[in-house]
Formats: structure tokens, C-alpha cells, sequence
């Protein structure tokens, strides 16, 4: 008989950068109802981190983009109220456009990066964190 193991949950988060904002998503569920995070979510089986987060993206704003670079891994027991998850986050690339909320986002939009703290999770580690991989592309000012 094989051992039972109680393993983490695998998650993706997209971090998107363009022009001065960040792609975020007002949160429809529990937890952190109502606050701002980065699109993403859970892995599915047999599915790779890389198209999950694809899809993510696609779901919670209706925008199509790939994964350009790493962010990072996070991990940790206590990272999202539910369970323990581990998170592979991915600085986000594309065309861009009029974002959506969608699946369990109530709303999604381009929110200018100096508006973008008090995110849900550990959001602002990992948009923190972007922004020092990218440094570039954090300071291009908003197009109006």
C-alpha cells in the first residue's frame, strides 16, 4: 500500500506590467472577497504551470498573454487561508488590451503601480519582486 501524502496545492500568478500599471483582479470569492490580486489561480491535473497560467490570465481578464520570465516560487503554510499552496509566479507579456473580470474575478484592470499595494495573498511580495527583476518596465509612465 502506498504512503498518503498531504501535499501542498500548486498555484500560478501572473504578474503584467505595461506603460506605469499592473493587470490586477477584484476578487469575487472568499478569501480576501473584494480586495485587488494578480490574475491566477490553481493548476489543474496534468496540466503545466506554464499553461496555467495562460489560462488564468485568459479566465479572470479575457486577455491572452505568454509568460515572458520567472518571478519567483512561493511557498509556504500559511500564504492563503484555505490551505498550504505553492505559487509560481511569471512576469506576463502580450498585446495587452481592455481587461475583463471574469471566473471568479468581479472586475479586472490596468491599475497604475503606485496605486497597486494591499493586494490579497502575499501579492505585494511578488509584484515587489517583479519589480526589481524588471525594473524597466515598472517606471514607462501611463499612457492617457
Amino acid at each position: 500500500m502506498s504512503p498518503i501524502y498531504k501535499n501542498p496545492a500548486l498555484s500560478v500568478d501572473a504578474v503584467w506590467i505595461r506603460r506605469g500599471r499592473v493587470l490586477l483582479v477584484r476578487r469575487a470569492q472568499p478569501p480576501f472577497r473584494g480586495r485587488w490580486a494578480l490574475p491566477g489561480g490553481f493548476v489543474e491535473l496534468n496540466e503545466t504551470v506554464e499553461a496555467a497560467v495562460v489560462r488564468e490570465l485568459k479566465e479572470e481578464t479575457g486577455l491572452s498573454g505568454r509568460p515572458r520570465a520567472l518571478v519567483g516560487v512561493y511557498s509556504g503554510p500559511d500564504r492563503d487561508p484555505r490551505k498550504p499552496t505553492t505559487t509560481v509566479a511569471f512576469l506576463m507579456g502580450g498585446r495587452g488590451g481592455v481587461p475583463r473580470g471574469g471566473d471568479d474575478a468581479r472586475a479586472a484592470a490596468w491599475v497604475p503601480l503606485a496605486d497597486a499595494r494591499r493586494l490579497a495573498f502575499d501579492h505585494d511580495r511578488i509584484l515587489r519582486d517583479a519589480r526589481r527583476r524588471n525594473p524597466a518596465r515598472s517606471i514607462v509612465p501611463a499612457a492617457r
